[in-house]
């Protein structure tokens, strides 16, 4: 098990951000081979750790090759290492990010990155007819402590068919409901950091109890699955 991001992985990253061409990159192709391996161990001690307190099914570990075709940045590589965390659906909702990117913009990410058109809906839904409990739940102090509030994109007013004027409309207008943590390069290249990032993960269970709840059940209650 290995619990602790190596520095050699930032070290890599840093060259490769001045050096992001395909010759570069193809001459310290064994470099990085050492780097991806020892990345998709930390990423795996994570999904262990997570498994300890959460029904996982998958862990994404994204190519560091970059789709150039519809972008204007044609660089051919990430400087930055990225997996995602899906529990068990369908039955589970939400999911866990970690993202690895040296020069202080490490961050973990927790909760709904894109709900389809109908779970969106669901959601917006649940929220116009009481929004009590969810604002319960994302005040708590074992929560906002550790994620802050909501991040994520929204409307700049109300969804079609929702009031304006609805006391939760702002968080109907979202469209997404994420929590995001940052970390310093300090903090992921320290021992704690693996406890953290599990700690963290552990607290916003929650959220995800009462998102799951809401998502697979219709507007009385009833499960829809």
């Amino acid at each position: 098990m290995n619990a602790t991001v190596s520095k050699d992985i930032f070290d890599f990253l840093n060259k490769l951000e001045k050096n992001n061409n395909r010759d570069w990159f193809n001459d310290n192709k064994s470099e990085f081979k050492k780097v991806e391996k020892l990345t998709k161990a930390f990423y795996n001690s994570v999904l262990d750790g997570l498994r300890t307190h959460d029904d996982i099914d998958n862990l994404k570990i994204f190519r560091i090759y970059r789709d150039v075709r519809f972008s204007k940045n044609k660089q051919p590589y990430k400087n930055h290492f990225g997996g995602s965390f899906h529990r068990k659906k369908p039955e589970l909702r939400g999911g866990y990010y970690l993202h690895l990117e040296p020069n202080n913009k490490s961050f973990i990410a927790t909760g709904f990155w894109e709900p389809s058109k109908d779970d969106l809906l669901r959601i917006r839904k649940e929220f116009e007819m009481d929004d009590t409990e969810i604002r319960d739940i994302i005040s708590n102090k074992k929560i906002s402590a550790v994620w802050g509030d909501f991040v994520g994109d929204e409307l700049k007013t109300a969804p079609r068919n929702f009031d304006k004027d609805h006391p939760a409309i702002d968080l109907i207008r979202k469209k997404q409901y994420i929590f995001s943590k940052n970390y310093t390069d300090k903090e992921v290249l320290s021992a704690s950091f693996f406890e953290d990032v599990n700690s963290a993960f552990k607290s916003i269970r929650p959220y995800f109890n009462y998102m799951s709840d809401v998502l697979t059940t219709n507007l009385n209650g009833e499960s829809i699955i």
